[in-house]
């Protein structure tokens, strides 16, 4: 049976592709520092190349290097030391108000259940005593079980090291060369498609592009809005969990869960006394409802627009499918991914279209 040259070559991408897939999965323990690094030097480099340029030559490009990394660092410990204050505020808060929650609790759910015959109470003195240990532990016990946590999964502690010195070191090799990685990796294209790679390139850097200058702005936008949200209702930590909500909101569900999470806490534990938990609750679902709505039907589709809008259910499923395959990185990249994904669904379905297989 004889093999035309189409189908030749169809095979020949077909075996590469199969080939390249299982090396990946191979390797994928080893190549997640590299790819978070990648991902990072594509976003950097426009900030690396705009301070090369405006140094005009006098200064080596290393320099622009340093200082954009250094930069993005002191971000990222920033927004997660935004924790900190937080802790800080909330652990004495703890101690005072969770036995008084506790006995509230207890008080206002057994009549409740007495209604429908259930005679239940809950063990508030096991409770309390239980719950108290851990918040009244000094900083030398909380250091100790952290230390023994990390003996036991010793593995996990030197992978979550490495990659956070590998990842840093990976990413000034790729800024420092990255025009260069880039032409290299072209030169697999063949040339026949190079018309075609540059025209799907190109697109996918102008959505990619336009997906991180949105998602910069919302994440902006959501910051002062849920600070200020928070401050009106009197909350004294509005401003880092306000700021903190807003920046984690670059994990799609996770961040703004995570935000919630912290609101309600916080909001029980200072209005439980003065004004009651209803007002936490209120307070929560006012802010983070308004937020939900803002981010949803104005600063998404206005600010990260509709050429990337992807349908609620396919951002949901990429999350589900990325956070499968690739863990909490692939969380991370499941939204910009699935952009440059559409591109080419866009491509194929316009290819299939013109197609014999399609018209008959």
């Amino acid at each position: 049976m004889q093999f035309t040259s189409t189908q030749k070559r169809a095979t020949a991408w077909g075996l590469i592709a199969v080939f390249s897939a299982f090396a990946l999965w191979l390797l994928a323990p080893v190549l997640t520092p590299f790819v978070v690094a990648a991902i990072l030097a594509y976003a950097l480099t426009p900030l690396v190349d705009w301070l090369d340029r405006l140094g005009r030559g006098r200064l080596p490009r290393m320099v622009a290097v340093v200082v954009i990394e250094l930069v993005f660092i002191l971000v990222v410990l920033g927004v997660m030391l935004l924790i900190v204050p937080i802790l800080a505020k909330e652990l004495p808060l703890m101690r005072e108000q969770v036995p008084v929650l506790l006995d509230g609790l207890n008080a206002s759910l057994k009549p409740f259940l007495a209604q429908f015959g259930l005679n239940f109470s809950l063990d508030v003195a096991s409770l309390k005593a239980f719950v108290m240990k851990y918040l009244s532990a000094n900083l030398e016990d909380a250091f100790g079980s952290v230390m023994t946590s990390l003996k036991l999964g010793g593995s996990v502690a030197f992978a979550i090291l490495g990659n956070a010195i590998l990842i840093p070191v990976a990413l000034f090799y790729l800024l420092m060369d990255w025009n260069r990685f880039v032409a290299q990796v072209l030169e697999f294209v063949p040339p026949r498609l190079r018309t075609a790679y540059d025209s799907f390139s190109g697109e996918a850097d102008a959505v990619l592009g336009q997906y991180l200058r949105g998602q910069l702005l919302v994440m902006l936008a959501l910051s002062l809005f849920y600070s200020a949200g928070l401050a009106l209702f009197g909350l004294d930590l509005a401003l880092p969990i306000g700021i903190f909500t807003g920046l984690a909101i670059f994990v799609p569900y996770v961040g703004f869960g995570f935000g919630l999470i912290l609101a309600t806490l916080a909001g029980f534990l200072e209005f439980a006394v003065t004004a009651g938990p209803a007002k936490a609750l209120i307070m929560v679902a006012v802010v983070y409802g308004l937020g939900q709505l803002i981010e949803s039907l104005f600063l998404t589709p206005r600010l990260v627009g509709e050429r990337i809008g992807l349908h609620p259910l396919a951002v949901i499923f990429a999350l589900l499918a990325f956070g499968q395959l690739f863990g909490f990185v692939g969380v991370l990249i499941a939204l910009p991914a699935s952009a440059v994904l559409l591109v080419a669904m866009r491509r194929a379905r316009a290819r299939y279209l013109c197609s014999k297989l399609y018209q008959g």
